[in-house]
C-alpha cells in the first residue's frame, strides 16, 4: 500500500471542494481569498479570453441564507456602476446549488497594507477620500453597505480604490434612484418557485429587527444593537470614521479592548486639528452628530487635502492668519521683498 503525503493529501481535499466549472465558459486557476460566505478564486473566460475573478458560494450545504446574501450582492454591485465598485460580469447557479459571480479581476492590495507602506497622511487622505466617494455613489442610489473596513478597501495596482464586499449591503426601502427605485431580485436565478421562496425568505431574514450583522469596532452603536429599521447612511459614516481614525493615527480599533480611543492628535501629534475634528465627527456615538452621509464627509476630506477650513472645526483668528499666510507664501514673500528694497533705497538715497 502505497501511502498520500500530507501536501497530496491537502491536494486532493482542496480538488475535491473546489467548484465544477465544467458546463460554464470558466476555468478555475487559483484560489485568492475566501471568507465566511465565499472564496475568491482567478478563473479564465474562456471566450473572451481574458482572467477575471469569480466568487463561489463555500459550499452547497451552506443554505439559502447565504446564496441569497450571494445573488443580493452580486446584483446590488451590478447596479452600482462606479469607477470605484468592482464591475460584475455573470451570475449563476452551479449543478451542485453554489450561487457564484464573475467580476474584473483587481490586481493590488488591501489599504491597511497599502498604509503600511506609505506613512504619509495626505496620500492616505486622498486614498479614503476615493473610498468615500465610491460610498457615496452607492448612498445616492439607496444602499448601505454595513460592512466598512480596511480589509474591504482595495488599491490597486495603479492607485485606483475599490470598495469590496457588498454581501451585507442595505437597500433603503423606496429610494429612488434616478427617479426608479432600486429593486434586487433573487428570483430570476432561483430553479423553481420553491426555490425562489427559499431565497427571498433568507434575503428578508437577513435584514430582520435585531441582526447583528458587520464587524465589531466598525459598527455605529445602532448597528451593533441590531437596530436594523433605524439603520441608515450615517452607519456606513462611523465605520468609514473609524477607518479614518487607523489611516491618522496607524491604531486599529480594539487593540485597547473596549476603552474609548483617545483622540487622533494624542497618538499622533501631527493630525491637524481639522483632521481630528473631521475624524471624530464621523465616528460620533449619536448618528444625528456625524455627517449625514458618505458625501458630505467626503467634501470635508477634500477641503482638508485643499488646507480649507472644515465645517467640523472653527478656526480662530490667528489659525486663519496661519493658514492664509501658508496658503499665500509667494504674494507675501514678494511683498516682503519690495518693502525691504524701498526701505534700502530710501536709506541709500539718504545717504
Amino acid at each position: 500500500m502505497k501511502w498520500i503525503s500530507d501536501k497530496g493529501l491537502k491536494h486532493l481535499l482542496a480538488v475535491a471542494n473546489d467548484p465544477d466549472f465544467g458546463a460554464t465558459k470558466y476555468r478555475l486557476l487559483e484560489e485568492i481569498s475566501h471568507g465566511g460566505m465565499g472564496t475568491v478564486y482567478r478563473a479564465l473566460d474562456t471566450e473572451l479570453n481574458r482572467e477575471i475573478a469569480i466568487k463561489v458560494m463555500r459550499q452547497p450545504e451552506a443554505g439559502a441564507s447565504v446564496a441569497a446574501r450571494m445573488v443580493r450582492e452580486a446584483q446590488i454591485i451590478a447596479r452600482l456602476e462606479h469607477p470605484g465598485i468592482v464591475p460584475v460580469h455573470d451570475v449563476g447557479i452551479l449543478a451542485d446549488g453554489r450561487v457564484f459571480y464573475a467580476m474584473k479581476l483587481v490586481r493590488g492590495g488591501r489599504l491597511d497594507d497599502y498604509a503600511a507602506r506609505n506613512p504619509g497622511i495626505k496620500d492616505r487622505l486622498r486614498k479614503f477620500q476615493a473610498a468615500c466617494e465610491a460610498v457615496a455613489f452607492a448612498h445616492a442610489h439607496g444602499v448601505i453597505h454595513r460592512d466598512l473596513k480596511p480589509q474591504n478597501i482595495m488599491i490597486g495596482s495603479f492607485g485606483e480604490v475599490l470598495v469590496l464586499d457588498w454581501g451585507v449591503a442595505k437597500i433603503n426601502a423606496g429610494h429612488q434612484a434616478n427617479g426608479n427605485p432600486l429593486e434586487i431580485d433573487t428570483l430570476p436565478l432561483a430553479k423553481g418557485k420553491d426555490q425562489a421562496a427559499r431565497f427571498d425568505r433568507a434575503a428578508d431574514h437577513e435584514t430582520a429587527q435585531g441582526t447583528i450583522i458587520g464587524t465589531q469596532h466598525y459598527m455605529s452603536p445602532e448597528q451593533a444593537s441590531g437596530e436594523v429599521a433605524r439603520l441608515d447612511e450615517r452607519a456606513d459614516v462611523y465605520a468609514l470614521g473609524v477607518i479614518l481614525y487607523f489611516l491618522l493615527t496607524n491604531r486599529t480599533p480594539g487593540t485597547g479592548g473596549d476603552e474609548p480611543l483617545p483622540g487622533p492628535r494624542e497618538v499622533n501629534p501631527k493630525v491637524s486639528k481639522a483632521a481630528e475634528a473631521v475624524c471624530l465627527k464621523a465616528k460620533a456615538t449619536a448618528a444625528a452628530s456625524r455627517y449625514a452621509n458618505a458625501r458630505e464627509l467626503a467634501q470635508e476630506v477634500a477641503r482638508l487635502l485643499d488646507e480649507e477650513p472644515v465645517s467640523a472645526y472653527r478656526e480662530n483668528a490667528l489659525e486663519l492668519a496661519g493658514r492664509w499666510l501658508g496658503r499665500n507664501r509667494l504674494l507675501v514673500l514678494l511683498v516682503l521683498a519690495y518693502l525691504v528694497m524701498r526701505i534700502f533705497f530710501i536709506l541709500t538715497a539718504r545717504g
